[in-house]
C-alpha cells in the first residue's frame, strides 16, 4: 500500500473521529429539547400562555438538532466524495477542500467536509487542472490555480478507491453508480453531477429557464438540486414555502417528493398542473368550476395564438367597460380629464379591470378634495359621496364564464372553428386545463382584486404534455415569478395539445435575454443496447425530436418474446420470475392504456395500485403514468401496431415506454411487434 493510500486513510479515519463525536452531542442535545418539549407542553396545557413562545423555539431548535444528527449519521457512511486543492489568485493562499453531500464542522466551527452546494463545490464540478475560477452567488468570480482534483470511492464508511482528475476512472466509477439496481425512491446525484448538469443547478435563481432533456438525463433529478442549492446559497431571500413542484401526475409528484429529504429540502408545496391555476385563482375558483379531461377542441386551445386573441379580447372588453370621457362637474369643474385617464391606464396597464376601476376611484376622490379645500367639510362631503365609486364593475354584473362564452363566439366568428362542446361545457361550470387556464386569464385581468406572491420559484416537471398557452396563463398570474421548466418533446404523448417544440414557449415565458435554453442530450439511464432500440423508434416520430446520446453502458440485448394468445400469460408470468431470479428490486409491466393494465393486472393477480405511489416489487402501469419514473427491468406488454401504430403520437408513447427500463427490456406480444421497431424476433 502507497503513502498516499495511507494517508487518504487516515483523513478518512479522522473525520469519522470527528463525525462520531458531533453524534455523540448531538443525541445529548435531542434528548434534552424532547425533554424540555414535554415540560413545555404540559405547561401549555394547563393555561401558562408565556410558555407557548418557548415551545416553538424548542422545537424549532430541537428539528435543527435532528436535522444535524442525520446528516452526520449519513456522512459516517460515506463522509466525503471529492476534494480540490488550488491557489487562490487574488490572496495567494493553498486552499484544500474535502467536498461531501453534507458539511461537516469540528466544535461546530471549523469546516471540515464542505458542503456540495457551496460555491467552491462547483470547482469540483466543472472546473480543469489549471487556471480558472469560480462563481459566488452575487458577488464577483473567484480566481484559481486549480492543482488536484481527486474523487473518492467511499462505501460503509471505507475508502475503496480515489482517482485523481482522470476521466476515465471517473467515467467507470460513473457507470458503477449507474449499474446499481433502482430503489422506488428518487435518488441523489450529489457525487457523479455531470458538468452540463451543474450549470443548471448553479444557474441564477433570477431568470427563466427551460431544459430540454433527454429520457434519462437526469432532468428531475437536476431539478430537485436546484431547489436544494437555491435554498442553500439563497436563503436570506427565499423561503422553501415559496418554490412549488409542478408535475402532470400525482405518482410522479409522489416519486419526485421521496427525493427531497435527502437533498435537505422540506415544506415545498407540490401541485397537479391541472390544479395549479385553480389554486392561484383561490376564491375566484373555488366551488364554482369542475375540472374534467381535455375536449375536441382543446388541440385549438392549448396553443399560444389561442390565449393571444382571447388577451386582445380582453383588452377591447377592459376598453369598452370604462368610458374614457372626461368627468366634469358644474360646480367645481374638471375632475378628471380623458387624456389624464388614458395615461392612467396605458401606465397601470398590469392592473385588472377591477383594480384599475379602484384606482381611477382613487383618482377622483382625490382630486375632488383639492377642488373643495376652499369650501365647507360638509359640501366637500357632499361631492365625495356623489362621486363615490364612479366606476363600478358589479354594474355589469358579468362573470368570468359569460366573458369566456362570448369570447368564444366571438372566435367562431373570426375563425372557422367550432367551440360547441365547449360552450356546453362551460355554461355548467365544466372545464378542461385550457378553458381553465382562459377562465384565470380572464380573471387575472378583470376581477382580480390583489397580486399573488405566495411563489418565488416554481418548477414544472414534464412540461411538454402541456400548451405553451398555459404557461403564458401561468407567468401573467404570478409575474414576478421565475420558472424552471423541464421536458422532453420527444416524450409528448399529448401530441395534439402538448408541445413538439420550445419555440412557442420561449416566446411565452422569456422575458430577456438573461433567460436561458439549456439542452441535456446524454442519458445516464439505459443501456447502450435499450438507448438503440428507443432511437429507432424516435426516427419514426416526427422532426424537432431530440436523439439519446446514452453513457457508454452495455447489457443484455433487448429481448422479444412472441407467443401464441392461449401462451401470452404463461410467457409473461415466466418472464417475470425469471428477472424476480435476478434479485432487481423495480419491475414494471408497461401496458397501451388503463384497460390493458387491468387485464394484467387480473393475470397476475395483483391489486390495483395505489395511483400516487411508486414502490419497489412489481408494477403494472398504462404508459402514460410512467412519465419520469424509471425501473430495473420493463416488460412491454403487446406492443403490437394495434396498439403502437405507425404515427408520430404512437411512436413518442412507445419511446417513452421503453426509455423507462435501466438495465433489461421484454417485448412481450402474441402476433408480429410494431413497426415502429426494427427488430429480430428471440427464437
Amino acid at each position: 500500500m502507497d503513502q498516499e493510500q495511507l494517508l487518504e486513510e487516515q483523513h478518512l479515519e479522522d473525520c469519522k473521529t470527528i463525525i462520531r463525536e458531533n453524534i455523540r452531542q448531538y443525541e445529548q442535545q435531542e434528548q434534552a429539547y424532547k425533554k424540555e418539549i414535554t415540560e413545555l407542553f404540559q405547561e401549555v396545557r394547563h393555561g401558562e400562555g408565556d410558555s407557548y413562545g418557548r415551545l416553538i423555539a424548542e422545537q424549532n431548535i430541537l428539528e435543527h438538532t435532528q436535522n444535524s444528527l442525520r446528516k452526520n449519521r449519513a456522512a459516517l457512511e460515506k463522509a466525503y466524495f471529492g476534494r480540490i486543492d488550488y491557489t487562490d489568485e487574488t490572496f495567494k493562499e493553498e486552499e484544500s477542500y474535502y467536498i461531501g453531500k453534507n458539511g461537516i464542522t469540528k466544535d461546530r466551527t471549523n469546516v471540515i467536509i464542505v458542503d456540495w452546494r457551496a460555491p467552491v463545490s462547483s470547482v469540483y464540478y466543472e472546473n480543469e487542472l489549471g487556471k480558472g475560477s469560480y462563481d459566488v452567488p452575487e458577488s464577483s468570480p473567484i480566481s484559481i490555480n486549480l492543482k488536484k482534483k481527486r474523487t473518492y470511492d467511499i462505501s460503509n464508511g471505507t475508502l475503496l478507491g480515489f482517482y485523481d482528475d482522470d476521466i476515465a476512472a471517473n467515467d467507470e466509477l460513473l457507470i458503477k453508480y449507474l449499474s446499481q439496481n433502482k430503489e422506488a425512491v428518487l435518488g441523489d446525484i450529489i457525487a457523479t453531477i455531470q458538468k452540463e448538469q451543474n450549470e443548471i443547478i448553479r444557474d441564477s435563481p433570477f431568470k427563466n429557464i427551460i431544459v430540454q432533456g433527454v429520457a434519462g438525463s437526469g432532468k428531475t433529478t437536476v431539478a430537485l438540486h436546484r431547489i436544494s442549492y437555491l435554498l442553500y446559497n439563497y436563503e436570506d431571500r427565499y423561503k422553501p414555502s415559496e418554490f412549488c413542484i409542478v408535475g402532470s401526475n400525482d405518482m410522479l409528484l409522489h416519486y419526485i417528493s421521496s427525493g427531497l429529504p435527502e437533498l435537505d429540502v422540506n415544506h415545498v408545496s407540490q401541485m397537479r398542473m391541472d390544479l395549479f391555476i385553480p389554486y392561484l385563482m383561490g376564491k375566484a375558483w373555488k366551488k364554482k368550476y369542475k375540472l374534467i379531461p381535455d375536449q375536441m377542441d382543446a388541440r385549438i386551445k392549448s396553443k399560444l395564438d389561442f390565449i393571444e386573441k382571447l388577451e386582445q379580447f380582453l383588452l377591447d372588453w377592459r376598453d369598452r367597460s370604462i368610458s374614457m370621457d372626461e368627468i366634469r362637474d358644474k360646480e367645481i369643474g374638471l375632475i378628471f380629464s380623458s387624456s389624464n385617464m388614458q395615461e392612467t391606464k396605458r401606465s397601470n396597464s398590469h392592473l385588472s379591470l377591477f383594480q384599475l376601476e379602484k384606482l381611477y376611484n382613487s383618482r377622483i376622490a382625490s382630486r375632488i378634495k383639492f377642488l373643495c379645500s376652499d369650501l365647507e367639510s360638509s359640501t366637500k362631503k357632499i361631492f365625495l359621496q356623489k362621486y363615490k365609486n364612479y366606476f363600478h364593475l358589479s354594474d355589469y354584473r358579468w362573470t368570468e364564464i359569460q366573458i369566456y362564452i362570448e369570447f368564444l363566439e366571438w372566435m367562431e366568428n373570426q375563425t372557422n372553428d367550432s367551440f360547441s362542446e365547449t360552450r356546453k361545457c362551460a355554461i355548467k361550470g365544466q372545464l378542461d386545463i385550457y378553458d381553465a387556464a382562459a377562465i384565470g386569464l380572464i380573471w387575472k385581468r378583470i376581477f382580480q382584486k390583489k397580486e399573488s406572491d405566495e411563489f418565488s420559484q416554481v418548477i414544472i416537471d414534464e412540461a411538454q404534455d402541456f400548451g405553451e398557452m398555459v404557461y403564458y396563463v401561468l407567468k401573467a398570474l404570478i409575474p414576478d415569478c421565475y420558472f424552471t421548466i423541464m421536458g422532453d418533446v420527444s416524450q409528448n404523448i399529448r401530441y395534439e395539445t402538448g408541445m413538439n417544440d420550445w419555440d412557442g414557449l420561449k416566446k411565452a415565458l422569456f422575458q430577456n435575454e438573461n433567460d436561458s435554453f439549456y439542452l441535456l442530450s446524454k442519458s445516464y439511464r439505459n443501456t447502450i443496447e435499450i438507448s438503440e432500440c428507443a432511437g429507432k423508434v424516435l426516427e419514426k416520430a416526427s422532426q424537432g425530436n431530440y436523439r439519446i446520446h446514452p453513457v457508454i453502458r452495455h447489457g443484455q440485448e433487448v429481448s422479444t418474446l412472441i407467443s401464441k394468445s392461449n401462451e401470452l400469460e404463461n410467457t409473461l408470468k415466466q418472464t417475470i420470475k425469471q428477472i424476480q431470479r435476478k434479485e432487481f428490486e423495480t419491475i414494471a409491466v408497461i401496458c397501451r392504456d388503463d384497460a390493458d393494465a387491468q387485464q394484467v393486472r387480473n393475470l397476475l393477480s395483483i391489486s390495483e395500485q395505489n395511483p400516487n405511489e411508486f414502490h419497489n416489487g412489481i408494477m403494472v402501469l398504462p404508459v402514460h403514468l410512467t412519465k419520469g419514473l424509471e425501473f430495473d427491468c420493463v416488460l412491454l406488454w403487446k406492443p403490437d401496431e394495434a396498439h403502437y401504430g405507425q404515427n408520430p403520437r404512437d411512436a413518442k408513447l412507445l419511446y417513452v415506454a421503453i426509455t423507462r427500463a435501466l438495465h433489461e427490456l421484454y417485448l412481450i406480444a402474441d402476433k408480429e411487434i410494431s413497426p415502429l421497431f426494427n427488430h429480430k424476433v428471440d427464437d
